[in-house]
């Protein structure tokens, strides 16, 4: 009986060492890859910040930018590198505080002023890192093609 229960604790450690393990992977390099491999196959000009996100600006918008804490109205679909929508808003757009949303987001719409529209594609570790959320697996490449409407 001792055996049995010493065997399920080190399978049970084991077990839990590599899950902790699939949770740690860093998917900065993969992700850069995967990134770039997009916009050669889409035949996009991306500019790339030193955080590795990549944004295309369509349309630059007139007015003041607003900054990481400013709230605003923005329209957007997301998806996913092999064109799966993974979310969409309105045309009216939600409204949020910058400074409440992923990091690729709070850089991302900084880059742009009200009316101006663009593409951001971001690493997993300006999302949600290795982990899953909301039925995004962990280490995904997130796309946003995004209208900046109102700094609010």
């Amino acid at each position: 009986m001792k055996n049995i229960l010493s065997a399920f604790l080190v399978l049970t450690l084991f077990i839990s060492c590599s899950k902790d393990k699939e949770a740690n992977i860093d998917y900065v390099a993969k992700n850069e890859l995967e990134i770039k491999a997009y916009i050669a196959k889409n035949n996009l000009t991306a500019q790339r910040s030193n955080t590795g996100l990549y944004y295309i600006i369509n349309e630059p918008g007139t007015g003041a930018q607003p900054t990481a804490t400013s709230n605003v109205t923005v329209a957007y679909k997301g998806y996913f590198t092999n064109g799966t929508v993974f979310d969409q808003s309105s045309a009216a757009g939600i409204a949020f505080g910058l400074n409440q949303v992923i990091k690729g987001w709070t850089e991302g719409i900084t880059y742009f002023k009200p009316g101006g529209s663009g593409i951001l594609l971001v690493p997993a570790h300006l999302a949600y890192g290795s982990y899953d959320y909301n039925g995004i697996p962990g280490g995904s490449v997130l796309i946003f093609e995004v209208k900046l409407i109102s700094i609010n």
